[in-house]
């Protein structure tokens, strides 16, 4: 935003001024608004106000609605005072209201009072609003009785609305001029879709609440990798943290049938349409054409750039129980040590590919056959916290995200999740377990699988929504990711994903938002059955089949540099020449480079007759003497 820590704000602006444009980029971020249109129909007769108003609708997004007020001017507090936190609202315009005020139809009526009415409720508004008002103060004064009261009942509506206002801009010729800003105290990080006004409860632990730490109260630093050290050194530095924000809530309501935003379904296909064009010497990309049009369509253009700010978002969070059966405790928290010192995997191939790191520490899962992973309460801030981690990553200019993970039973947890949400049988989904020797432990892949059964067995009775299967079944760094692929499609940014805790939340999200799938990427599904199915149900189809298993999100890290180079080949090759009207040969008569004419020769006849092109009359005849 371009001031910190407003919650109301008012849009001045004369006629043509870009009043309506600036507001209306104010709440681009929000996947939802609530447009209050104040103006009337008008004359039908008047096909210019027409124009305007149909303008206006053509230009806002469709996930957005309208609500008229034109019918009632006190309705408009009403609608403002009502509006919830979580809601975005943005009033255009003043203007319209006050004729609508004034109008005969209305009156009598208290015109102050009713202006009161409005700032009132603009100064106790708990939702994010932006309320549009020409700014006709500045013009001559009316010479009608009826212009100079709209004058004064404007510029008394906009006086008493600024003064209620936590901030106040001025667009003049398109460039906004702040008047008031709001007041700078503790600096708020604000959500996509309503203010901060309060620290998230921390989530908990099998149930027992926990005390807000560093760690949960603030997201995590990023890290950004060192070039490679030399091979003589065991370990790779990393420079301080880049980022550290504080996590407070954003009042977003995250629930089913959120409207956010799609890829550019026309720019994937045109993108592959030029690949056909390009001047390479074989068939083209092959299969890798499918990331051309991902990056593509998520970028808006048929020109797709390489990814060039990746951001690594590792979820260390364990399950308990059966789930986490055959490995070896501890090990998760080892890995992302590592992975925060920059040693490991995951941190090395981040430092290769010149990719940001950041650990997110995700509460531990109680045992799902006996009891609830989490608690609602640790859902909802779960999912919030993840959509804050892809809402900074898009603040910081981060162009990809890559998802990791390294906790004890994921496993177990992603594979009850697609039982539940897909119908499938745990041992159908659920790989061998691999001890740290290289041996299969077929006794702990037992005990995972009844762990599963036990746990759907236990919830067959429950509701199967997206966040009852969170509190169920999933655990906290699958509510986690849930919320980062939400995020991340509120802000138009991709996602990566390499493993089941990200095909669980992918899962997931399809009953908060379909919208979000379109957003993935699928690296490689390494050859994990639960991986290959979950892939399946969300139509994803894995970019290679290595067969790698590095740990979630290492076997992506060793697919990017390639989809990278593929990206910007295809955007740095020529057209080829024969598509051109060119070509490039230097043989003597050749037609010249750029020439419109084509090559043509006459073609000879197939079988026996005249082989000459001459009119009849002129042929010559063998015997010396003309024919006829």
């Amino acid at each position: 935003m371009s001031v910190d820590g407003w919650n109301t704000v008012l849009v001045l602006g004369g006629i043509r001024s870009g009043k309506s444009e600036f507001a209306e980029s104010l709440v681009s971020d929000a996947p939802v608004v609530r447009y209050v249109a104040t103006a009337p129909e008008g004359d039908p007769d008047d096909t210019e106000w027409a124009a305007r108003l149909a303008a206006h609708r053509q230009r806002r997004p469709g996930s957005w609605t309208t609500e008229e007020t034109a019918g009632d001017p006190r309705r408009l507090a009403d609608v403002v005072a009502s509006a919830a936190p979580n809601e975005t609202l943005l009033v255009d315009d003043l203007g319209g209201w006050v004729t609508v005020l004034l109008d005969p139809a209305h009156q009598p009526a208290d015109d102050t009072a009713t202006i009161d009415e409005l700032a009132a409720a603009v100064r106790g508004c708990a939702a994010r609003l932006v309320v549009v008002s020409p700014e006709v103060g500045l013009s001559l004064v009316p010479t009608t009785p009826l212009g100079r009261a709209f004058t004064d009942a404007l510029g008394a509506a906009n006086r008493a609305v600024a003064d209620a206002c936590d901030a106040v801009v001025l667009v003049v010729a398109g460039q906004p001029a702040w008047l008031k800003r709001a007041a700078a105290t503790v600096p708020v990080a604000r959500g996509a879709a309503g203010p901060e006004v309060s620290a998230v409860a921390p989530p908990a632990v099998n149930g027992a609440a926990l005390e807000p730490t560093p760690e949960l109260v603030s997201l995590p630093d990023v890290r950004t990798p060192a070039p490679p050290a030399p091979p003589a050194e065991s370990a790779t530095s990393w420079a301080a943290p880049t980022m550290a924000l504080p996590m407070v809530a954003t009042g977003l309501v995250i629930q089913p049938g959120m409207e956010l935003p799609m890829p550019d379904e026309y720019a994937g296909p045109q993108a592959v349409e030029r690949l056909a064009t390009l001047d390479v010497p074989g068939a083209g990309l092959g299969v890798l054409e499918q990331v051309v049009n991902f990056a593509a369509a998520t970028q808006g253009t048929p020109t797709p750039a390489a990814w060039s700010s990746v951001r690594v978002l590792l979820l260390n969070g364990d399950h308990g129980g059966g789930a986490a059966a055959g490995t070896v405790p501890g090990d998760s928290a080892r890995r992302a040590g590592q992975a925060r010192a920059g040693r490991g995997a995951l941190a090395r191939l981040a430092a290769e590919s010149g990719a940001t790191l950041q650990v997110v520490d995700a509460p531990t899962a109680g045992p799902i056959e006996a009891e609830p992973a989490l608690t609602g309460e640790q859902v909802e801030s779960a999912l919030r916290y993840g959509w804050r981690l892809a809402e900074e990553a898009a603040e910081a200019g981060v162009q990809l995200l890559v998802l990791a993970a390294c906790g004890a039973g994921t496993e177990a947890a992603a594979a009850a999740v697609l039982a539940a949400t897909a119908g499938a049988e745990p041992p159908a989904v659920l790989g061998r377990v691999v001890t740290d020797s290289g041996e299969i432990d077929d006794a702990a892949w037992m005990r995972r699988c009844a762990a599963v059964r036990d746990a759907l067995h236990r919830t067959r009775r429950s509701p199967r929504g997206a966040k009852e299967v969170l509190a169920e079944l999933g655990g906290g760094d699958i509510a986690i990711a849930t919320g980062v692929l939400l995020g991340a499609t509120a802000r138009r940014v991709p996602v990566m994903l390499d493993g089941p805790v990200g095909l669980a939340a992918g899962l997931i999200s399809r009953d908060l938002a379909g919208q979000a799938r379109h957003w993935c990427l699928l690296a490689d599904h390494g050859g994990d059955p639960a991986s290959k199915l979950a892939a399946d149900v969300l139509g994803l189809t894995p970019v290679l089949d290595l067969r790698l298993d590095l740990g979630e999100g290492a076997n992506a890290l060793v697919a990017l540099p390639m989809l990278r180079s593929v990206l910007a080949l295809a955007a740095a090759l020529p057209t080829h020449p024969s598509l051109t009207g060119g070509t490039d040969r230097d043989d003597e008569g050749a037609d010249e480079v750029g020439t419109d004419e084509p090559d043509f020769a006459e073609p000879e006849p197939a079988g026996p007759g005249p082989t000459s092109t001459e009119p009849e009359e002129q042929r010559a005849d063998p015997s010396g003497s003309r024919a006829g």
